[in-house]
């Protein structure tokens, strides 16, 4: 009676662990887009940031459909209310309620800062990604144009512009919109100046493609993640520069009001202790402005990730 000798395990023996291929692939890599959301849900105080700057949004559009005053007729006999019944948070010295009014003046900041934010981040997209595309004269021109506008103090410059023409809404978004674009615009510049060696912009040229053709489909969209993280931060300064205005009085027009406005009506009885008149449109701006730039600081972790597939 013979033996065979005991060989290696057969491959196809199911009890026997099938070998891993070098270099095989355990499923699917994650798009650039779910690593950044991930990134971004791990960021608490971005979060945090989402949620209030949600809560503003329906406490100005939203709350004055739900709480009714009048934010336009002038009472003088109910001047300087402290809160109370009927007033939560005291009148002011026209007699308004200040909640309403807190709501009616974050309406008028709110949508200067996103409408004017949207502005400066489409035409400072277009002029640095045209300027950084094509170098040369062209980007020299464009950037000394940049660069001399820069030079000017923008507040200056805006309480220039709004002396000239009578503030309304249209015109602080106009105003504000077309001064706040020269940031966006060397940021994209700086990106497109990278992105127009890239092999596929190369081949658009190469294939016959237009200029306007690479700028539009191959630059543009690529440094989209610098310009979002840049347009959350415009937001909040564009909101700041509306609060400056009004509180220099040179904001939008009475009746209408915004948060800088009700802070600059409460500091003329800041000796009489109307707490009221002060605080609440001083504190809706800073958080505010601070929920938005965590926004922004959340977006721009988010957009860094991209670098870990480079």
């Amino acid at each position: 009676m013979t033996t065979m000798a005991a060989g290696p395990a057969s491959a196809s023996d199911p009890s026997q662990p099938e070998p891993t291929q070098p270099g095989h692939l355990q499923g699917k890599p994650r798009s650039l887009f779910s690593l950044g959301f991930e990134v971004f849900v791990q960021n608490k105080l971005a979060i945090a940031g989402i949620v209030v700057v949600v809560l503003a949004l329906l406490f100005c559009f939203v709350g004055p459909l739900l709480y009714r005053t009048d934010q336009v007729s002038v009472d003088l006999s109910s001047a300087n209310l402290a809160p109370g019944a009927g007033h939560p948070l005291g009148t002011d010295g026209s007699g308004y309620d200040v909640l309403g009014r807190l709501m009616v003046g974050g309406q008028t900041s709110l949508i200067v800062g996103l409408a004017a934010a949207a502005i400066a981040t489409i035409v400072g997209t277009v002029w640095g990604a045209i300027a950084g595309f094509f170098g040369g004269v062209i980007d020299g021109v464009m950037m000394r144009i940049v660069d001399a506008i820069l030079a000017i103090p923008i507040l200056f410059l805006l309480l220039f512009l709004v002396t000239i023409v009578r503030p309304s809404l249209p015109v602080m978004i106009f105003v504000i919109g077309l001064t706040a674009w020269l940031v966006p615009a060397r940021l994209v510049r700086g990106e497109s100046l990278t992105l127009r060696v890239r092999e596929y912009v190369q081949a658009v040229r190469v294939m016959g493609g237009s200029s306007w053709r690479s700028v539009t489909r191959h630059i543009m969209p690529n440094v989209i993640g610098t310009v979002i993280v840049n347009t959350t931060f415009q937001v909040a300064d564009a909101i700041l520069l509306v609060a400056y205005l009004g509180y220099l009085g040179l904001g939008i027009s009475p009746p209408a009001t915004d948060w800088g406005a009700m802070l600059a009506g409460g500091t003329q009885y800041v000796f009489l202790n109307y707490w009221w008149l002060i605080y609440p449109a001083g504190a809706a701006i800073i958080i505010v402005v601070v929920a938005v730039n965590l926004v922004g600081d959340g977006l721009r972790d988010a957009v860094e990730v991209r670098l870990q597939r480079r």
